[in-house]
């Protein structure tokens, strides 16, 4: 393990740099702010269960922490402009306030930038990189004990994280995630992935199940399976044989206490037919699936490296239908990718109608440093690329509020997850991930009920409980 410090001087220490003693972290308060995918959102989950016995426990504002840890997005410019802005922020209230504080960045940000953040932002004490959370502890120790040290820890162990980090304890309520997979080997022109993530890797089948049946016991009743390409998965299963996504999938759903099963994010090239007939043969297996496009022109999926053309990502489109035939689809894309053109473009938003997706997430192209797509000539101007992110957002918002409408006076059944904003409001999500507002006795959460749908929304449904013959939380 290659850890590198930077011991900063300590006369006339500003209160920006004078490190916090932290030496008895009893009782300390834990504030985690994460960025980006749901693999973040479960990386940030696994910290706090693994610092949570140390003495940490979460806490829900900054103001109230010992510890911040920024966990990182590096996918969109705007991303690495929200931390340091967020670390700025930071230092001054620590200058206004004057306590003690620990700050951490973690993610892929701070694989990407490493040293880089410690010189723009000297209010961080720990750089962390997303294969090296498992050090956290012995990180923070030597960062509390030594004054003015500050710590950069970017390494890719030979081990797995997966490996080394303890097992999950506290739970994540009625919809659960669990990573199976991590990293990527597809080298997209525009991604930094494979650099900040690292290769493929799966953990074990065995291991899988294990935390799957632990996240049932702590009330999980839907459970997603992430990964950057997690259906690129080919773990080890407890056979000795190599498992794939649909495998796993199947063993998931045999535990007893999951209801539902989702996976995400996936690739195109690795939709195989085993995995399309699983989302015919798994009952549990949700009719929603995310499946990233990018492009509807075969030549801008050319440029970024896709590996597949758009008449490919159809006819998975419909063996998936033909399979699950009230299936619905998200989708990512991009536009401006360098060399887009307004064919390529309206290719895209054709590619839009066609499908139909239910969601949809859209992004301008930023340059990446180090990616293949920087280094491109045919940038496209910003104002370009912001007039074709618009138009493709309505189209987006069309299918999208289309999909809802179909479900209007149609009774289904809502995973109730948590309490809803309003007074006696209650949140769920349908089969197809709609979220569902209602007005329900808390009783209901961590339970399945019929929910007939009242109206639609631009990014949600709500409705009316019509049965109380709900699945019984355990």
């Amino acid at each position: 393990m290659t850890i590198r410090t930077k011991l900063m001087s300590m006369s006339n220490p500003t209160p920006c740099t004078k490190p916090p003693d932290m030496s008895d972290t009893q009782g300390r308060g834990l504030y985690v702010k994460t960025w980006g995918c749901q693999m973040n959102v479960y990386d940030s989950v696994r910290m706090v269960d693994m610092l949570r016995p140390l003495g940490w426990h979460p806490v829900d504002a900054p103001e109230a922490a010992d510890m911040i840890v920024l966990n990182t997005c590096h996918i969109r410019e705007k991303a690495t402009e929200k931390l340091y802005s967020e670390l700025g922020r930071l230092r001054a209230d620590k200058i206004a306030s004057g306590r003690k504080l620990l700050v951490a960045v973690t993610g892929c940000v701070a694989q990407a930038e490493g040293d880089e953040i410690l010189r723009r932002a000297p209010v961080v004490d720990l750089v962390v990189g997303p294969q090296a959370y498992h050090r956290l502890p012995e990180l923070i120790a030597r960062t509390t004990r030594e004054a003015g040290l500050k710590l950069v820890d970017t390494d890719f162990p030979v081990v797995s994280k997966f490996d080394l980090l303890p097992q999950e304890t506290a739970g994540q309520g009625a919809i659960a995630m669990l990573a199976v997979q991590e990293g990527c080997d597809k080298f997209c022109s525009f991604c930094v992935v494979p650099y900040t993530r690292g290769a493929e890797a799966s953990r074990p089948a065995a291991d899988v199940l294990a935390e799957a049946q632990r996240l049932v016991a702590t009330g999980a009743r839907e459970i997603t399976l992430l990964g950057q390409n997690v259906n690129a998965y080919h773990g080890t299963g407890p056979d000795g044989r190599t498992w794939n996504l649909a495998r796993l999938l199947r063993a998931v759903a045999d535990i007893e206490g999951v209801t539902r099963l989702r996976y995400m994010t996936s690739h195109p090239r690795d939709m195989d037919d085993e995995l399309v007939r699983a989302h015919a043969e798994i009952p549990a297996l949700m009719p929603f699936l995310h499946l990233p496009v990018q492009s509807g022109s075969d030549q801008i999926l050319q440029a970024m490296n896709r590996q597949h053309s758009a008449a490919d990502y159809l006819r998975i489109v419909d063996k998936l239908r033909a399979a699950r035939p009230d299936l619905a689809l998200s989708s990512d894309f991009i536009v401006g990718h360098p060399g887009e053109t307004s064919a390529d473009f309206d290719a895209t938003l054709k590619l839009v109608e066609t499908v139909g997706f239910a969601a949809a997430y859209s992004f301008k192209y930023s340059v990446r440093p180090g990616t293949p797509a920087a280094s491109l000539g045919m940038q496209i101007e910003e104002s370009v690329k912001d007039e074709r992110l618009a138009r493709l957002q309505e189209a987006i918002g069309r299918g999208a509020a289309a999909f809802n409408q179909t479900t209007v006076g149609s009774v289904v059944p809502v995973l109730f997850d948590r309490a809803g904003r309003r007074p006696g409001q209650m949140h769920g999500r349908t089969p197809w991930l709609q979220a569902v507002h209602v007005t329900a006795p808390t009783r209901l959460l961590g339970q399945i009920a019929d929910v007939r749908i009242d109206a639609a929304h631009a990014n949600s449904v709500s409705g009316t409980v019509v049965t109380a013959n709900a699945v019984e939380a355990a």
